[in-house]
């Protein structure tokens, strides 16, 4: 008899364990790469803001590298632990960033995030690993870490002293300044920077358009170098003309290079892009640049060509950005491949 009872706790003990894996991994969504030059290469893909829909702006460039270029892409978000559905507001909650230890690039869509420790911990292991970074659009101010005594709060957008203007700043080169176009009303149109027409990023690159506006920019740090300048369109589509005056004199990075040395002294490669919102991805410049800067960040230029298959990978119709207009009820499971 007690052998059986301590069997049936061995068994439950076991079901219950592999229960939990199971919840876990609902939380996230990975796509398993089959041929091309990603095969063996992992991308975690982190998105968390509540405006700009990096919920699905994440998954379609997932699906693009993995199905297309051969790569396993990770996709996390922010999950409401009570429901499991995915909710940008809920800025205390990414599960899955343990994926961080095994991967070769970190693709960051965060705004104002404030994680607990434990979850915090795998950003900052990584960001001082020496692997490649990229942040979009609202990434220049992902965390706003609120407890004093928090052991990552000079990762905040506003924190001064040694390590001013947060993590944004100190590694992707700016934190958050302000709308420099109209928000809602100037539309964006990329540019090349002097001299970077024919950087890898942007082979192929035909044109660079979003329906967000162009941010503001004081100064980037470290040996950031421009590659775009966002030119302010007075419009919302692609054919609207720039604004006159000096909205556009100087025009503003909207996408820049950069290093960052972290505690292990490797250097990592960085691009940053104050674009990237769900609907600034339709375009298949903006799309291509992304694309592009994930196999540049991990020294794999070579497989940069201007002819680099960019196609979405089934139905993608982004949600306009505007805070509180996400699609209710999605869970991470929603974002499988059909």
């Amino acid at each position: 008899m007690l052998k059986t009872a301590t069997i049936s706790l061995i068994v439950l003990m076991i079901a219950t364990t592999f229960g939990a894996n199971l919840s876990a991994a609902e939380h996230w969504v990975t796509y398993e790469g089959k041929s091309g030059p990603g095969k063996g290469k992992h991308i975690v893909f982190v998105s968390g803001d509540d405006e700009y829909r990096s919920e699905e702006a994440l998954p379609m460039l997932a699906k693009l590298m993995a199905v297309h270029h051969g790569f396993k892409c990770t996709v996390l978000f922010a999950v409401d632990e009570k429901t499991g559905e995915i909710v940008p507001s809920h800025q205390t909650n990414i599960p899955g960033l343990e994926a961080l230890e095994s991967a070769d690039l970190a693709v960051v869509f965060l705004r104002f995030r404030s994680l607990p420790e434990d979850q915090m911990k795998y950003i900052v292991d990584y960001t001082n690993s020496g692997k490649p970074i990229i942040g979009m659009r609202t990434a220049t101010h992902s965390f706003n870490i609120r407890n004093a005594e928090d052991k990552y709060r000079k990762y905040t957008f506003n924190f001064g002293d040694e390590y001013k203007g947060g993590w944004g700043r100190q590694v992707l080169g700016e934190t958050w300044v302000n709308h420099h176009g109209a928000h809602g009303r100037e539309s964006t149109g990329g540019i090349p920077a002097e001299g970077k027409a024919d950087h890898p990023i942007l082979r192929g690159v035909t044109q660079i358009w979003g329906d967000t506006d162009v941010y503001g920019i004081r100064s980037l740090t470290g040996d950031s170098e421009p590659l775009v300048l966002g030119q302010v369109l007075a419009g919302m589509t692609p054919d609207a003309k720039p604004v006159e005056g000096k909205k556009n004199d100087p025009m503003m990075p909207v996408a820049w290079t950069k290093t960052y040395k972290g505690d292990s002294g490797n250097v990592a490669r960085g691009f940053n892009t104050t674009m990237g919102a769900a609907t600034d991805l339709v375009s298949e410049g903006t799309r291509r640049m992304m694309v592009n800067s994930m196999f540049w960040a991990m020294k794999m230029e070579a497989a940069i060509k201007a002819a680099l298959n960019v196609k979405i990978v089934g139905a993608y119709k982004p949600t306009k950005f505007g805070f509180g207009g996400f699609k209710k009820g999605v869970k991470p499971s929603d974002h499988n491949l059909e």
